[in-house]
């Protein structure tokens, strides 16, 4: 686990480009590449209606639109044009979702699904 002082943040074609203390050069910034970034949800930015942290799909149930859960959302991967959902049951069975709208139709975080 390493800290670091965020110094400027930028936003630029849907990403966040910080400047972390400490990292000087493009080889130093090289070595966080594909990192995880953990903080405070205190500190974290309030994203539009219709967005959310990944941290808060992690874990949620899923349902198909008759109703019948599919399982709990395990991972999202980003493949840089739209997320996909890696959706796992109860026998360890995994689902992949495209985070696109006629795909994934409703986050209900208060009820996790």
């Amino acid at each position: 686990l390493q800290l670091f002082q965020i110094e400027k943040v930028n936003y630029s074609k849907g990403m966040v480009i910080l400047k972390l203390k400490g990292i000087e050069t493009p080889e130093q910034a090289e070595t966080l590449r594909n990192c995880y970034i953990k903080m405070d949800r205190k500190n974290a930015k309030k994203l539009p209606e219709g967005t959310y942290y990944i941290a808060d799909l992690i874990g949620l149930d899923v349902y198909s639109d008759e109703e019948e859960l599919l399982g709990k959302v395990d991972y999202i991967y980003n493949t840089g044009s739209s997320d996909i959902y890696v959706v796992k049951n109860d026998e360890g069975k995994e689902i992949l979702l495209p985070a696109i709208k006629d795909v994934l139709k409703q986050v209900d975080l208060e009820n996790k699904k």
